[in-house]
């Protein structure tokens, strides 16, 4: 088994490419409103559920620092969250950074809630 140190830093990796991809993807985001953070926080949030979910009833938890810690820690994008709504407030965009702010914790919580019940439906 893979030392959980290695794990964290292969999985960070891997998940902070992903992340990348998605913001090349992603072609209208940018400056005006950060759509491409608030999509991987909602796909990670949902990820997680999913993942949480399989390892409880399917699989144990000795990978969960490469899934859970890395993959998903470098993929979910928190702190750059965090600084976009900040930026939107300081130019003055409030009602742009509360729509985010909102929008990015009612839909990532509405996700994870989502992944744990498909992961049931399909793991339990």
């Amino acid at each position: 088994m893979m030392n959980p140190f290695l794990q964290v830093a292969v999985g960070g990796a891997l998940g902070a490419t992903a992340r990348y991809a998605v913001y090349r993807a992603i072609a209208w985001h940018g400056p005006g409103f950060p759509v491409a953070t608030g999509v991987v926080n909602v796909l990670g949030s949902f990820a997680m559920g999913l993942l949480v979910a399989f390892m409880a009833h399917r699989w144990n938890n000795d990978f969960a620092p490469l899934l859970l810690t890395g993959i998903l820690g470098g993929f979910t994008t928190f702190s750059a969250f965090s600084l976009d709504a900040l930026t939107l407030w300081e130019r003055g965009q409030m009602a742009g950074a509360m729509i985010y702010v909102t929008g990015s914790v009612v839909l990532s919580l509405l996700a994870v809630t989502a992944g744990l019940a498909v992961g049931r439906g399909i793991f339990a």
